[in-house]
């Protein structure tokens, strides 16, 4: 009887080693997952602050090109504003035969 309670004493000493074991593996991965987390969150921080960004880039860009295409606008109807007034002064010098 005493034999048989120690060996069961020797067998919950085990399952409780066991158990330590498995409790100290699964605290050494959430520790890395945490660590992991934590990364990836300055990881998604860094890239929001790139998107924001390349986001403002495009902007000013189409800004540029939208100046560009008004300047060029401006230039073309300047030019049709000058060559119809030089059309004007060209027919009322010359008259009808």
């Amino acid at each position: 009887s005493s034999r048989q309670a120690l060996e069961q004493a020797r067998v919950a000493t085990e399952e409780l080693d066991d158990m330590k074991a498995v409790v100290k593996g699964l605290e050494e991965e959430n520790s890395e997952l945490r660590r992991q987390a934590r990364h990836a969150e300055k990881e998604q921080h860094s890239l929001c602050s790139q998107a924001e960004g390349l986001q403002e880039e495009r902007l000013l860009a189409e800004g540029q090109g939208l100046r560009e295409q008004i300047q060029a606008q401006a230039a073309r109807m300047a030019s049709l504003e000058v060559s119809g007034a030089t059309v004007a002064r060209a027919g009322g010098a010359g008259g009808l035969p």
